[in-house]
């Protein structure tokens, strides 16, 4: 396996923690997130294995910006078997009765469209080479909708399910397999845009982003002939 990655979302939650748990086993990763100093600081916690990365800032909602990217981490690393689309957001004021279009605007660019256009980037040398693995970092809330997640979040997830199952469908046969992880609460910093951000005690008890990040490395890892298409994990 050509061991070079992308990760979205890398300045933190989630993000970091599988471009961590990938620079630890080697692998070189494109980490991309709109905060450069966020990416500073996942470099700065990688260690020497933050030699590892590719520091790219960028703005994912904006389809001109991940075509520079895109063009930055071929021109490095010349092929990426490994797609981790880990960049999500959310707003404070997300339900129905008082959500904005700005808002409701910034979360399908980010979570949707986003992956999407990642996707886009990258799918045709997966195609080329007949060989890559798409990790979508979905949510629970990609499955039923709650007033917890606001209804933007919601469809930004479900469209994100439908990307997944597209690239099955459409892409096994070119030896590319895409899996849809599904998490429960995980103790990230979106929580902070929570209408009421939760405890300590509350946050104690949900997920890790490094739980999250050994589902991905599972995806990842597995023999290409097999895909898992989807992992829904929830806190005990």
């Amino acid at each position: 396996m050509n061991k070079t990655a992308i990760v979205t979302g890398s300045g933190s939650g989630v993000g970091r923690a599988v471009a961590l748990k990938l620079a630890q086993h080697g692998w070189r990763v494109a980490i991309i997130g709109r905060r450069a100093e966020a990416l500073d600081e996942t470099k700065k916690q990688a260690g020497p294995p933050g030699q590892q990365f590719l520091l790219c800032p960028c703005d994912i909602g904006k389809p001109q910006e991940v075509e520079k990217m895109a063009t930055r981490v071929l021109a490095e690393f010349r092929e990426v078997e490994v797609l981790v689309n880990a960049a999500g957001t959310n707003a404070p004021r997300r339900a129905l009765e008082v959500l904005s279009l700005d808002d409701f605007h910034r979360m399908i660019e980010t979570n949707l469209n986003g992956a999407y256009y990642c996707v886009h980037a990258f799918l045709p040398q997966m195609r080329a080479r007949k060989s890559g693995t798409i990790v979508n970092i979905v949510s629970d809330a990609g499955k039923q909708a709650s007033p917890k997640a606001g209804p933007a979040y919601v469809m930004s997830k479900f469209g994100l399910t439908g990307l997944t199952q597209s690239i099955n469908a459409e892409e096994r046969a070119n030896g590319v397999r895409a899996c849809a992880i599904f998490p429960g609460d995980i103790d990230t910093p979106l929580l902070e845009k929570r209408p009421n951000p939760p405890t300590h005690e509350a946050r104690a008890r949900m997920l890790q982003a490094a739980d999250v990040a050994e589902c991905a490395w599972l995806a990842i890892n597995l023999p290409s002939r097999a895909i898992v298409e989807e992992i829904l994990v929830r806190p005990c």
